[in-house]
């Protein structure tokens, strides 16, 4: 896991550079702590640490996302994604893009299972009397699953401070070929602090469930992460 984090901070830095090169090229970095990963309802490990970079570019945007488990021996997730968002107009606009999951340390020796999976997307978003609205369609291809999700945002500024209280929810449904499917949604509040013009911090707790079957399907977690902006 060390290794693998060093790979990504020497990644971030080379990306941050470049970006300093071309003023048409933005780049975030960011890193977040996670006392539990929980994904579509799921919980995947406990407590977790998320590096990201992101590289945009005009409507275009790609970045590699990770999850390093601290607490459990558990396998790391690489995620490579890109996307472009189309704007409808000055609200509303389409976003087509994919993700490519890579879990390097899963044992493939079987050949009954892939270290990675690829699931497209295409999803609309806008906004209406300043709550953000979106929907969203995921289909891996690998795992033959379609997902589908709807999410709605509300921020309350929080006069004085220079920051907002950032309200989110999210529900959706996950339709695998050929097996069961389930339902999820998450709740969570947010407070974003900016510690300089281009770096903020911002710290979350979130609410999670789903309809699967067992004792585990309540999740109450909380994240906080450093943002800089290039």
């Amino acid at each position: 896991m060390k290794k693998t984090v060093l790979i990504i901070i020497a990644l971030l830095a080379s990306l941050s550079m470049s970006a300093q090169e071309e003023t048409a090229i933005s780049a975030t970095v960011d890193v977040t702590y996670a006392s539990k990963y929980v994904f579509r309802g799921v919980q995947l490990a406990d407590e977790t640490l998320m590096p990201s970079v992101e590289i945009g570019y005009g409507n275009f945007a790609a970045g590699a996302w990770s999850a390093q488990p601290i607490t459990s021996n558990i396998d790391n997730e690489i995620d490579f994604y890109a996307g472009f968002s189309m704007p409808i107009d000055d609200t509303w606009g389409v976003d087509i893009g994919a993700t490519i999951y890579y879990y390097p340390e899963l044992d493939t020796a079987g050949g009954t299972v892939d270290d990675y999976t690829f699931e497209p997307y295409i999803g609309i978003g806008g906004e209406v009397n300043g709550i953000s609205t979106g929907v969203t369609a995921y289909y891996d291809t690998t795992l033959e699953t379609l997902t589908l999700e709807g999410s709605l945002g509300y921020s309350v500024p929080l006069e004085g401070t220079g920051s907002s209280l950032d309200f989110g929810a999210s529900y959706g449904h996950v339709d695998p070929n050929g097996g069961s499917g389930y339902n999820f949604y998450n709740l969570g509040i947010s407070i974003p602090f900016a510690i300089s013009d281009t770096a903020t911090i911002t710290v979350s707790i979130d609410y999670a469930n789903s309809d699967l079957p067992g004792p585990d399907t309540d999740f109450i977690f909380g994240t906080i992460g450093m943002s800089i902006g290039f």
